[in-house]
């Protein structure tokens, strides 16, 4: 049986005691430093810096959004303002080529009336010839008559003054057109005034 002399002798011998482990840091397997492990530290620093990195790109997107609309707003007023431009120089000058063919009918007519002691076969061609230019002018520039004589009525094109009887042509025919009408680019501009057989 062994007794309490058996530890003393063992001591005496030269042999170590047993230590006994303490329950508590070998059990539970914490880190010895606070705070967790290096990873752990590092890794709050590397999310702000990828937040930062992510708005400053962001600020970079917005500022270029705001550039170009700001260069196309600019290029949309200088757009309105050549329109607003080009139109008024139409609505000016629209009539100038107009003009332009019209000035030789009127030298034309100023000629033949300080022509003194002229014939009147002599007014006569000068007459025929300023119409002539006249006519010429005016279709530069899309004007047609509208001359229905012997043509069937249109309510469309023409205006019925009145209607007259005619042996041997049929009702609803122009028999006499007091007035010629004009077309400007297929569009009536004035309808002509005619006589219709009855």
């Amino acid at each position: 049986m062994s007794t309490g002399n058996d530890s003393t002798a063992g001591r005496a011998n030269g042999e170590a005691p047993h230590a006994v482990p303490e329950k508590g840091a070998a059990e539970s397997g914490a880190p010895d430093a606070p705070g967790g492990t290096p990873q752990d530290r590092g890794a709050p620093d590397e999310r702000i810096q990828a937040l930062e990195q992510a708005l400053a790109s962001a600020r970079a997107d917005a500022e270029e959004a705001r550039e170009q609309a700001l260069r196309a707003r600019a290029e949309a007023d200088n757009v309105r303002k050549r329109t607003e431009r080009d139109l008024e120089n139409a609505h000016k000058y629209a009539l100038e080529r107009f003009v332009a063919e019209l000035l030789p009918v009127k030298d034309s007519m100023e000629l033949g009336l300080s022509a003194g002691g002229a014939e009147v076969e002599q007014l006569r061609e000068g007459t025929e010839m300023t119409l002539r230019m006249l006519a010429n002018a005016v279709e530069k520039f899309g004007v047609q008559e509208v001359d229905p004589t012997g043509e069937r009525f249109d309510p469309e094109r023409h205006q019925a003054m009145s209607t007259r009887a005619v042996d041997g042509v049929p009702s609803g025919q122009v028999v006499q057109v007091v007035q010629k009408g004009y077309l400007l680019n297929e569009r009536l501009v004035r309808p002509a005034l005619v006589i219709v057989a009855e």
